[in-house]
């Protein structure tokens, strides 16, 4: 579905935000089976948390190119691993936030059953393998993790890390993979503001981020939050949209500045 996902989001960039039925099917016919039409291919994209919406007339919206990037949900999270592999290794724990106008509106944490806790990783997040007897197994805590997340902006600390492991072992539970649009707070702080370094725990520091317990899903997750609360305090007047602040935290030097002269 990956291919899905980037191919849509840049055909919807290139149509303003919106595709007719044609300029879609094409798209999704280009991945479909056996046992897939282009109307399938939609319900999988919602379920996958991809913020794809049909309007009356029988268009499609990509609904972050629309939506205020104040007003968007934002689902914060960090994961906590017994190994680095999504193919060799799995969660322990995860904690997230939901977000939205700068306000926590929901919340998920738990532990994930594990049989097998290295020393090491007890010693950097101190999850003791007597946390992990009786919690929720891998699938039940991955399904409510996709509950949760809906279709609010994956994002994340590092979030290629959490995304790719996550997203890893949804497909290893069949749970498809995260359409989810994704955002990094260290690329965001990147271009946001000056720091020695980006890395959470310098930033902990730097911000005076209180209460924190580093490397502790839910704890690392309130502290991403917070360096996004930090970014969001200058980012530039032409970013608008959710789909604005998305490209922007990616954008090169040269780019910000072709936007802010033409904005000016």
């Amino acid at each position: 579905m990956q291919k899905v996902f980037d191919e849509l989001t840049t055909a919807f960039r290139k149509h303003k935000g919106m595709l007719n039925e044609e300029q879609y099917t094409d798209i999704a016919q280009r991945h479909t089976t056996l046992l897939e039409d282009s109307n399938t291919i939609f319900l999988l994209l919602q379920a996958s948390g991809y913020p794809i919406a049909q309007t009356e007339d029988g268009r499609y919206r990509l609904e972050t190119f629309f939506t205020p990037y104040r007003d968007q949900k934002y689902c914060v999270i960090d994961i906590e691993t017994n190994g680095s592999k999504p193919g060799t290794s799995q969660v322990i724990e995860i904690g997230a936030i939901m977000v939205q106008n700068g306000k926590v509106i929901d919340q998920y944490e738990t532990f994930v059953e594990c049989a097998y806790l290295p020393e090491y990783i007890t010693k950097i997040t101190g999850i003791e393998p007597e946390d992990l007897i009786g919690a929720p197994s891998r699938k039940e805590a991955l399904i409510g993790l996709r509950h949760f997340m809906e279709d609010a902006i994956f994002v994340a600390h590092n979030a290629n890390f959490d995304y790719s492991f996550l997203n890893a072992s949804f497909n290893r539970f069949g749970l498809g993979g995260i359409g989810n649009p994704k955002l990094c707070t260290i690329d965001l702080a990147r271009r946001t503001f000056e720091s020695e370094r980006y890395g959470l725990a310098y930033l902990i520091d730097s911000l005076e981020i209180e209460t924190a317990t580093h490397h502790r899903a839910f704890s690392d997750a309130v502290c991403a939050n917070k360096v996004m609360e930090k970014s969001l305090e200058n980012i530039p007047e032409y970013v608008k949209s959710a789909d604005d602040l998305i490209r922007f935290s990616t954008s090169s030097r040269k780019e910000r500045t072709q936007k802010k002269k033409l904005n000016t």
